[in-house]
């Protein structure tokens, strides 16, 4: 069995593996991929609330790929990690302390800082080592609130670039100093440059989400916790958000994803991702593919605003397939490791799972079907 679940393995995860299949262990489903897009293999954020950063850069890996501009090309999360503390600090403080101040963050967060700062490899960069990297975030993330707590309620006068430079030094101790300069492939690059070099522009990627409490065809502040920056999203009809994600993956472009992951028919360890219509304990759900429940916009609406949908986690989709009774799902990379599940750190989210549990993607522009871009001006 291990032999054979291991050939299987490489040709579904080493390569694009259209029309393969593949049967998750110790589950009744069989998938065959309809597309599986350019992608890196899964890494592990390991103990770090920065899925965000290993998504949205995950993402980003795959646009560089998707546009020709490079191969493997792993870029650094630590990079990203380490120029958002700062940032968070100065908004934390001009907020007087009322809003959010930890290591979860959003996919906007990539994109500013890139469009701040550029971008460096993962060699350049790595922002830990091994002695302290399992818990060097928890203690980072304390230091700073330690720091910063009292200054934010008190009444001022405050020194705020003291403040603001002493958490700078704070992420040099835990993550080291990020590089001026630094050589790839033979050539020296700045951070910036690097970042030209790539071809990444934040200015094509658009943030798509879907809820009744605000217009359709509007950008709007999306109100969940980690969205700091207070970064707008564009607001689709359920329908218009289900074809552009659909389209996306069929015209060859991935997506980074931010959803819930708490419900218990998120079985990560199985591959598998469900919103099924009839109430069943996972021992039940796994056995076959069972039938999906429609995902209504006034119920996702509901969900999100009595918490059962919150902004958990980001992950990268890069593709499609179905199973043996032609459900629908995602084919979703995600940043836990390949050791966690039965997939290779991949797993598979049926298309109501995540039109019920998505608080917002990211993508190119050029993913947008043209009717959509036009009722959004974009």
């Amino acid at each position: 069995m291990k032999k054979v679940f291991f050939i299987i393995v490489f040709l579904v995860f080493s390569a694009p593996a259209q029309n393969k299949t593949f049967k998750p262990e110790g589950t009744g489903y069989e998938f065959t991929i309809l597309k599986w897009l350019d992608a890196l293999p899964p890494e592990d954020q390991r103990r770090t609330n920065t899925c965000w950063s290993f998504s949205g850069l995950s993402f980003l890996e795959s646009e560089i790929m998707r546009t020709g501009k490079a191969k493997n090309i792993r870029l650094s999360k630590m990079f990203i990690v380490r120029h958002t503390y700062p940032m968070k600090a100065a908004n934390y403080l001009r907020m007087h302390g009322k809003t959010n101040l930890a290591e979860g963050g959003g996919f906007p967060d990539v994109l500013e800082v890139i469009k701040k700062y550029g971008i460096v490899p993962e060699s350049a960069y790595p922002g830990f080592t091994d002695s302290v990297f399992l818990k060097s975030h928890r203690e980072l993330e304390a230091a700073i609130q330690h720091l910063l707590k009292p200054v934010a309620e008190s009444e001022g006068p405050i020194p705020f670039d003291f403040y603001i430079k002493a958490v700078e030094q704070l992420c040099d101790l835990y993550l080291g100093k990020v590089p001026e300069s630094f050589e790839f492939e033979g050539k020296r690059f700045t951070p910036k440059q690097f970042a030209e070099y790539l071809g990444i522009k934040p200015e094509n990627y658009v943030l798509l989400t879907s809820f009744t409490h605000h217009p359709a065809n509007t950008s709007f502040v999306l109100e969940v916790p980690d969205n700091w920056l207070w970064a707008r999203a564009y607001n689709l009809s359920l329908d218009d958000f289900r074809k552009t994600m659909r389209l996306a993956i069929e015209n060859n472009f991935t997506f980074a994803w931010a959803a819930d992951v708490s419900e218990k028919t998120f079985l990560y360890k199985h591959g598998l991702a469900l919103w099924p219509q009839n109430p069943l304990p996972p021992d039940e759900l796994i056995k076959k593919p069972v039938p999906q429940k429609p995902v209504s916009p006034q119920e996702r609406q509901k969900e999100f605003d009595n918490y059962t949908t919150q902004d958990d986690h980001g992950m990268h989709i890069i593709g499609t397939a179905v199973d043996q009774n032609k459900n629908f799902y995602y084919v979703v990379k995600n940043s836990w490791g390949g050791k966690h599940n039965n997939c290779e750190g991949y797993f598979y989210a049926s298309e109501e799972y995540v039109l019920m549990k998505t608080t917002s993607i990211m993508l190119h522009k050029d993913a947008l079907p043209a009717e959509i871009r036009k009722k959004l001006n974009l």
